[in-house]
C-alpha cells in the first residue's frame, strides 16, 4: 500500500511538472503578441512530446492568456535547462526575436540563476541541433 501510494504521488509531481512546462513555453509563445503557425504547431508537438493532451494544451493556453501569467521556475538543474532550450526553441520559431520574448527570457534565465556563459552555450546548442 505504501509502495502504491508513493508511486501516485510520483506520478502526480511529474504531471504537475510536465503541465507546469508547457505553461511556461505557452507563455513564451504570447510574449510577442501574436501567436504564429510556428510557434502553435511546436507547442502542440512539445505537448505531446511531453505525454499530455488537448486538455492540458487548452489548460495552459487559459493559463497564458490570463492577466497573472507568470513564468514557473523548474527547481531541478535539468529541468532549468530543459526549459531555457524550449524557450529558445519558442523565441526562434517565427524567425525574429521580439523584445517582450528576449525580456521574459532574461527573466527566466536570471530566475534560475543562469550565468550568461551558460545562456551562450545553451542558444548554441540548441540553435544549431
Amino acid at each position: 500500500f505504501y509502495l502504491d501510494k508513493k508511486l501516485k504521488k510520483c506520478a502526480i509531481e511529474k504531471l504537475i511538472k510536465r503541465r507546469q512546462h508547457l505553461r511556461n513555453l505557452v507563455l513564451m509563445a504570447f510574449a510577442d503578441g501574436s501567436l504564429g503557425e510556428r510557434e502553435v504547431n511546436l507547442v502542440a508537438d512539445r505537448c505531446v512530446e511531453l505525454g499530455l493532451d488537448d486538455y492540458d494544451l487548452s489548460l495552459a493556453i487559459k493559463s497564458g492568456l490570463s492577466d497573472g501569467a507568470m513564468l514557473e521556475v523548474p527547481s531541478g538543474q535539468s529541468e532549468r535547462e530543459a526549459l531555457l532550450r524550449d524557450l529558445i526553441r519558442i523565441m526562434a520559431a517565427d524567425g525574429r526575436l521580439d523584445e517582450g520574448e528576449k525580456r521574459l527570457f532574461a527573466l527566466a534565465a536570471a530566475k534560475m540563476s543562469i550565468s550568461a556563459a551558460d545562456v551562450e552555450r545553451l542558444i548554441d546548442e540548441t540553435l544549431t541541433q
